[in-house]
């Protein structure tokens, strides 16, 4: 049973990702596939380039960022080895979703000597404040482009009055289930409630790190990176170089959120963002090759980089310890 759920963890966001890659051949002709590739080929690679470099200072900054909550535990692990550590991660993440966080603690529990278990938690607390800047990426893409996000979503316009009713039903409606779920003793409920004060536990502890606030710097700094790397591709294709900032946004969004649908957001990445960029007047073709060039580019690095480092961190930590 457990081999089963290990071989699904693998296939279903490989098969997930290889039916978005159908659906986008499936909704193209010839003519159409011909004018993407040649968005593609003559993309403008200055701006390519600047994505690629702002992807790199992103990583590089998540891995000086995570000796701010290492040090507190009483380690203080070399550079190198944490940015080799974080390109392991990402590349583990394009095999099977969320093993990356497993093999960075166990890299650094054999080059570092820090205890798995400390080191894991210390990733946890990070994709937990990640989560949170997610959502208020979230948050403000549907503040600023709502009725056009839900016509992309529903294919129709949203009906004011009918949302306001609707969204006072599930207030109300969420608003009892939460003060039964409080009240609850049920085992099940229980270790709900124990996961989601851990989840507060670790965002709590960012509070009272000594270095909280370069810990928070780095952590603006790693998602403004983020959104530029996305932001500057629209200018490697002349029909996207209009696009404002805030249609830019939804489109961020969606492709930060597919990313943790599959493997690295094969498939599934160049489609959504593409589809949700045709919302704003691009063209089918130009907005999947948008897509496809912000999806290359960054998985490039991180299959360059990422298979350097399974290399080179054995090698660097040998000639350390001689």
């Amino acid at each position: 049973m457990q081999g089963l759920k290990s071989v699904l963890k693998i296939c279903v966001p490989i098969l997930i990702g290889l039916f978005f890659i159908y659906l986008t051949v499936n909704m193209t002709t010839a003519q159409d596939r011909e004018l993407i590739y040649n968005y593609i080929k003559n993309a403008d690679l200055r701006f390519v380039l600047l994505s690629l470099i702002f992807a790199i200072l992103s990583h590089l900054s998540r891995a000086y960022r995570w000796k701010y909550l290492l040090e507190p535990l009483g380690y203080q692990p070399r550079f190198v080895n944490s940015v080799m550590a974080v390109l392991i991660t990402y590349i583990a993440n394009l095999g099977v979703p969320r093993s990356g966080e497993i093999l960075r603690a166990t890299t650094m529990s054999t080059y570092e000597k820090i205890p798995f278990e400390k080191g894991f938690g210390t990733i946890i607390a990070e994709r937990i404040l990640d989560i949170v800047f997610l959502l208020f990426f979230i948050g403000l893409a549907l503040s600023l482009q709502f009725e056009l996000i839900w016509e992309a979503l529903m294919g129709n316009e949203p009906d004011t009055d009918k949302l306001w009713i609707y969204g006072s039903v599930f207030l109300f409606g969420f608003g009892c289930l939460l003060f039964l779920f409080k009240r609850s003793q049920h085992p099940f409920v229980q270790k709900i409630k124990h996961f989601f004060q851990g989840l507060l536990e670790g965002i709590l502890t960012i509070k009272t790190m000594p270095g909280k606030v370069p810990f928070v710097l780095h952590t603006l700094f790693i998602w403004f990176m983020y959104f530029a790397m996305f932001y500057v591709v629209k200018w490697t294709i002349p029909e996207t170089a209009s696009l404002t900032l805030i249609e830019i946004i939804p489109a961020f969004v969606i492709g930060a959120l597919t990313i943790s649908a599959t493997n690295g957001g094969i498939g599934i990445y160049p489609f959504s963002v593409g589809l949700m960029l045709t919302t704003f007047g691009i063209s089918k073709e130009a907005g999947l090759a948008f897509g496809w060039i912000m999806w290359s580019g960054q998985t490039a690095i991180i299959v360059i980089f990422g298979s350097l480092a399974f290399f080179v961190l054995p090698l660097i930590n040998k000639v350390v310890r001689q």
